[in-house]
């Protein structure tokens, strides 16, 4: 962990965008009233947790932040850089001690499992005043929203797509895939021509590469109703998706060390053009080619496809900024993250990081991008993103790894995918509802 309280280096544009927003911005402990700047915030300090290693540029980023949010406001920035790995310890310590800080980073799979342990304040109130209530991401509001109130303001995000391997493509002939039965035609054909190949890497510890397989055959992970989750991975739907993506590897089309594969050994393989198609996250275009230069050109992407056409929708992974309850000038918390979430700081962080702002309105010079690999993932990222269960126990699912559990006794072929689909579905039903 680092801790950095920053100077005063500050660009015109980051602080022309710090003058608007202490004009619109609200007033200590209100709701948009007020101005957390001037003699109020005067000598005041906002205390900042911010994950460490997304962007490589940070520690410039946040010079020129705290500058700008200094002379704009009268209150120092106080960042800490937290390894995401030491992350959600430190949180927990730190909720139960009272010693949270002001405005913190919070993984869209921790921002519900924060809010229901009442650490986080509620942001709606805020978001409307300032009007950004309808130009927010879907999927990360619903990630960042728990009992109807939202907890988490969507910062950015990475989503997964089809990434396949162009070259490999034109020799089997082939087109990329919008539906279901044209991603099995073209495996088929690059396992045909290309048979030292693996046509479609199918993974078998990599829960995120599954979702969009249920959900694109109408199925679900899991619902609320009431104050119970149940999970629908045993349902028919989910079943068929399911079959379908362990289907290709039990015709060959994968490979049979793909069983126990993570998402970077997905990476690996594609990086030394070994793969055909894989489910790949948006960042990871600048890793492929880091690993093999010669991959450079050679491999673009898809949506991924729903089952009869249209965009499956895939897991929205990416970052929360909340405001946590202890924070004493909310307002000023507020002023923060409003600066980090929209316009310019919003857009340069992302294409620091890699990933995608949080406000589709900073999406639309990309979506008209003409990129193999960036305009379809912006695409996936607004017309196909998807929530996991925004649950405070989801994380036990995850810990327990229910997804990988089942996955991988699949494509093993030690239990069939009602069998296993229904254990694994009793299992996150159980774990989602406060079960061991």
């Amino acid at each position: 962990m680092r801790r950095h309280t920053f100077g005063r280096t500050a660009t015109a544009a980051t602080a022309a965008a710090l003058t608007a927003l202490a004009l619109a911005a609200c007033g200590n402990g209100g709701s948009g009233d007020g101005d957390p700047g001037g003699d109020e915030a005067e000598g005041q300090t906002l205390d900042v947790w911010i994950m460490q290693g997304t962007n490589p540029s940070a520690d410039a980023f946040f010079e020129e932040v705290a500058t700008a949010f200094t002379e704009e406001t009268g209150a120092e920035l106080n960042v800490e850089l937290v390894e995401w790995a030491d992350a959600h310890d430190r949180f927990v310590t730190s909720i139960a001690g009272g010693t949270t800080p002001d405005v913190a980073e919070t993984g869209t799979t921790w921002t519900p499992e924060f809010a229901d342990a009442g650490a986080l304040a509620p942001l709606d109130e805020y978001v409307a005043s300032a009007g950004l209530d309808a130009d927010l991401v879907e999927g990360l509001v619903e990630a960042g929203t728990y009992d109807g109130r939202l907890y988490g303001m969507p910062w950015y995000a990475g989503v997964r797509a089809l990434v396949y391997n162009t070259e490999i493509f034109e020799q089997a002939g082939v087109e990329p895939p919008t539906t279901w039965a044209e991603l099995e035609e073209a495996a088929t054909a690059i396992k045909a021509e290309l048979p030292d190949k693996i046509a479609i890497a199918v993974p078998g510890d990599a829960e995120f590469t599954v979702y969009p397989w249920v959900w694109g055959a109408g199925g679900e992970v899991a619902t609320l109703e009431g104050d119970t989750w149940t999970s629908h991975l045993d349902s028919p739907e989910s079943q068929e998706g399911l079959s379908f993506w362990t289907g290709l590897a039990e015709q060959g089309l994968s490979s049979a060390g793909a069983t126990t594969w993570r998402e970077t050994d997905v990476l690996d393989a594609f990086a030394q053009g070994d793969v055909g198609m894989a489910v790949m996250g948006s960042w990871t275009p600048g890793a492929i080619i880091e690993a093999n230069a010669d991959m450079e050109g050679k491999f673009a992407a898809v949506p991924i496809p729903g089952k009869d056409g249209g965009i499956a929708p895939s897991v929205l992974g990416g970052s929360h900024l909340s405001m946590f309850s202890t924070a004493e000038n909310k307002d000023l918390a507020f002023a923060f993250i409003e600066l980090m979430t929209t316009g310019e700081l919003a857009e340069r962080w992302g294409e620091q990081a890699g990933y995608f702002p949080g406000q589709t309105s900073l999406l639309a010079e990309t979506l008209e991008s003409t990129d193999p690999l960036v305009a379809p993932f912006a695409q996936q990222f607004v017309e196909g993103g998807g929530s996991v269960p925004v649950s405070p126990d989801f994380g036990a699912v995850q810990a327990k790894k229910t997804v990988g559990v089942m996955m991988q006794s699949i494509l093993s072929g030690s239990q069939d995918v009602a069998t296993a689909s229904t254990t694994a579905a009793e299992e996150m039903t159980s774990l989602l509802n406060g079960g061991g």
